[in-house]
């Protein structure tokens, strides 16, 4: 909301300073958000008169003026403008005045080997517009020395406040300056408004063409016809007025409504009363209807929407823009003024589904005064009358613009409530009644009814906020919360934590966080096991955005490729994200994910080799990632995957049994690789946090097992002939069962098929650590321990020792 001082001063009669002004408005909730003030950015400039010139001696284009200021001597000014002649008045800048457009500060300087000691200045220059031909011509009445804002009368400063969405009274320059009256800053200065007289009845007639249960929607509308008018220009002060505020002027009767808008906060409307065919129709729209607005726009229409329509069709949007057919301009001799009340709720909603933004949507979604909407068009006839002529017909009504306001039973003991301080309750009446509010005391309560610009107040609330904002919220004392004497408990849950955890874990490894869209296509989501029509948008904002995704997995993918088609071809990506499994309230599910593309360690560089990301690559990842969320991988089982988004053979799935799986790594398989269009080798993986359990909160009474011994550890290494399907984990399991007691570790050092082997075999190489616990071992004793080995893996894979 923009308005100039002097606008404010139309209905504020005070001797406040304009600081003083500013420091109200944001004390009182009318926050001021800047303040522009011309006469401060051109406090310099004065008026000055060229006297003499001469052209300069060192350059065609430059001549070498006397300029007379009004003060001593004339001064001599080096100018390059083509129009600068003797006897010229313009604008004179003297060393040391900051140059608004070019951005620096004048000083004395010799051009071309001449002095010069200031500077006429161009419209440009000053930023009062974007002529750039020459200097500044002023009348020959104009005053030298005097100081060119305040001569040109552009040095009315414009303050724009911000409104919160309550105060739609304050969108108006007459309700900004009404709140300034009750915070003690003035008085209200006389509104001058008088009534015209009709002398005609209008001829054209409202018609109300809506439901008993959409009347809500309409409660009121007024027009009024006035002819003859000459619609020319308005008023130079009108038009000034506007452009201050961003606005452009266009014709007086236009001019005239948006004047009434910015001041007193009521829209209105006006139509070529030559052609509106027939009489007004208020009513919902067709389907299929559509309108060109005034900003030249086609808007098509639905069933919720209300319009004003004559008998050729939709001529303007309810509350928000007429329509280009009907709108007034330079040939309008017949005018029809427009006063209405509408829904506030369906305005809001026609607005969004349009997307329309106009000053009278703005006033209409948040509320506007009722009880001004017949005054309101009173005084746009007053103005059109005195502006351009005419004459006017009496008013045509229907519907009221009366509403009952509830009055609100208040107990004064809710200001301590609420706001925590006491303020006596005749003080708090006198600020209410400064802000209009009728208070009926009661002696421990009262009845306080809203005045009719105020329709945001509805609960006690409302009325302690009024009472504060003039009372002060500097004069509230600050009180600090009390001390407390316990440890302050956490207030991150488990997963909140695991997501922190896994986020800095993998930042560690060398990963660079992404965040995708929780949105897939659905050919990505159904490659990766999603799809399902319950987890379809229905109305996505993209047509490749439409289903909820089943895995992280697709967004990085996305954004691998992205990245590689900008030159970064080496890559490793995270995120810690929901998925989406199924529409139920479990289905909803925080992963980890990350995936690798490219060469694997140093990359580049001279002292290492370069090769391609593999499977072992990123199941270190996930296993560090494993160890960094205290996940024990003693029952931990790496299984084959079946999963179709994964190479077979090249992937695994985490699991501590058939029933808890927490996630998968591996190769991608090459099928959906090229759905993605990337060409070369990438491996991934995903945990699902929520299915990782959660460590045991009750304290155990079983002692912890403490594996640090005096005894030197024993290595024996075993060579074993499987079956080529019989799983290296499945051996390893068998061996560390032998003796749980002293094996303390298997793994698997070699793994060979080929030559030597028999055809269908392959050899695997298994190192057991045997840690001795009490003594030292004999040598029958580590054979007999051997010899276990070798019979567990037989019994249980049919492994043979090499």
């Amino acid at each position: 909301m923009k308005f100039t001082l002097s606008w404010l001063k139309d209905h504020l009669h005070t001797s406040a300073s304009l600081a003083e002004i500013v420091e109200t408005l944001t004390r009182i909730g009318l926050e001021v958000e800047h303040v522009h003030d011309p006469s401060a950015q051109l406090k310099e400039f004065t008026i000055g008169q060229i006297v003499e010139t001469q052209q300069h001696p060192n350059a065609d284009r430059l001549r070498v003026c006397k300029v007379d200021i009004g003060v001593g001597d004339a001064l001599q000014v080096v100018c390059g403008a083509p129009n600068a002649r003797e006897g010229l008045k313009t604008v004179f800048a003297p060393p040391g005045a900051y140059i608004p457009a070019k951005k620096i500060t004048l000083g004395k300087g010799i051009i071309r080997g001449v002095e010069s000691l200031g500077m006429l200045c161009s419209a440009e220059e000053l930023e009062l517009s974007d002529d750039h031909d020459g200097i500044i011509e002023l009348p020959k009445d104009a005053p030298i020395g005097v100081a060119y804002a305040q001569w040109a009368g552009i040095d009315d400063p414009i303050i724009e406040i911000n409104l919160t969405p309550n105060r739609a009274d304050a969108a108006g320059v007459f309700g900004v300056a009404r709140d300034l009256v009750a915070a003690g800053l003035g008085a209200m200065a006389p509104s001058e408004t008088s009534t015209p007289t009709g002398n005609f009845p209008c001829p054209i007639k409202i018609n109300l063409d809506l439901e008993d249960r959409d009347r809500h929607l309409a409660p009121f509308f007024g027009l009024r016809l006035i002819k003859g008018v000459t619609n020319g220009s308005s008023p130079a002060w009108l038009q000034h007025r506007l452009r201050a505020i961003g606005l452009r002027p266009i014709n007086a009767l236009v001019d005239i409504t948006n004047y009434i808008t910015f001041d007193r906060s009521r829209p209105l409307h006006v139509f070529d009363a030559k052609k509106i065919h027939g009489d007004i129709t208020i009513r919902l729209a067709h389907a299929g209807e559509t309108i060109v607005g005034l900003d030249g726009k086609t808007y098509h229409l639905d069933e919720t929407m209300v319009v004003i329509s004559d008998d050729s069709g939709v001529q303007s949007i309810a509350g928000i823009m007429g329509g280009a057919a009907s709108g007034c301009d330079e040939t309008t001799t017949d005018v029809l003024i427009e006063t209405a009340l509408w829904d506030p709720e369906n305005i809001a909603r026609t607005g969004r589904k349009l997307n329309i933004a106009t000053d009278a949507r703005y006033r209409f979604e948040r509320g506007v005064d009722p009880s001004f909407a017949i005054p309101g068009i009173e005084l746009a006839t007053q103005m059109a009358l005195t502006t351009c002529g005419g004459e006017a017909s009496t008013l045509c009504i229907s519907g009221s613009s009366h509403r009952n306001i509830k009055a609100i039973d208040f107990p004064w003991n809710e200001i301590r409530r609420l706001a925590g301080i006491d303020i006596a309750p005749q003080q708090a009446s006198i600020f209410l009644n400064r802000l209009g509010f009728d208070v009926q005391d009661n002696g421990l309560e009262a009845k306080i009814t809203a005045p009719s610009w105020r329709q945001d107040i509805a609960s006690k609330a409302d009325i302690v906020e009024e009472i504060i904002r003039l009372y002060g919220v500097d004069n509230i004392n600050s009180t600090p919360l009390p001390r407390t004497e316990n440890i302050t408990t956490p207030i991150l849950t488990l997963i909140q934590k695991r997501a922190r955890i896994c986020r800095r874990a993998l930042a560690a490894q060398g990963f660079v966080e992404a965040i995708t869209w929780s949105f897939i296509s659905n050919e990505h989501a159904v490659a990766f096991g999603g799809g399902q029509a319950a987890l379809k948008l229905l109305n996505p904002i993209a047509a490749d955005l439409s289903d909820m995704r089943p895995s992280l997995l697709p967004g990085l993918l996305s954004a691998s490729h992205r990245n590689a088609a900008r030159g970064l071809s080496d890559q490793a990506l995270f995120e810690v994200g929901q998925i989406f499994i199924n529409a139920s309230q479990n289905g909803q599910l925080l992963a980890a994910a990350g995936i690798r593309r490219g060469r694997s360690g140093a990359g580049r560089d001279w002292s290492c080799p370069e090769k391609s990301v593999t499977i072992f690559d990123i199941k270190s990842d996930v296993m560090t990632l494993l160890q960094a969320l205290g996940v024990s991988t003693t029952g931990l089982q790496i299984t084959p995957c079946e999963l179709d988004w994964l190479h077979p053979g090249r992937s695994a799935t985490l699991q501590f049994g058939p029933k808890a799986t927490l996630g998968y790594f591996g190769e991608l398989h090459p099928r959906l690789l090229k759905d993605f269009d990337i060409d070369q080798a990438v491996v991934a993986f995903e945990l699902v946090l929520d299915n990782i359990p959660a460590p045991k909160n009750k304290l155990t009474k079983i002692k912890p097992k403490l594996d640090l011994c005096d005894l030197q550890p024993l290595t024996r290494d075993f060579a074993f002939l499987v079956d080529s399907a019989t799983r290296a984990g499945d051996l390893l399991k068998a061996v560390s069962s032998a003796d749980r007691t002293l094996i303390t570790q298997a793994s698997i050092f070699d793994l060979y098929e080929g030559a030597g082997v028999p055809e269908g075999k392959k050899s695997i190489g298994v190192s057991v650590v045997i840690q001795p616990r009490e003594r030292t071992l004999t040598d029958i004793e580590i054979d007999t321990i051997s010899q276990a080995i070798i019979l567990e893996a037989n019994k249980k894979t049919g492994a043979t020792l090499r």
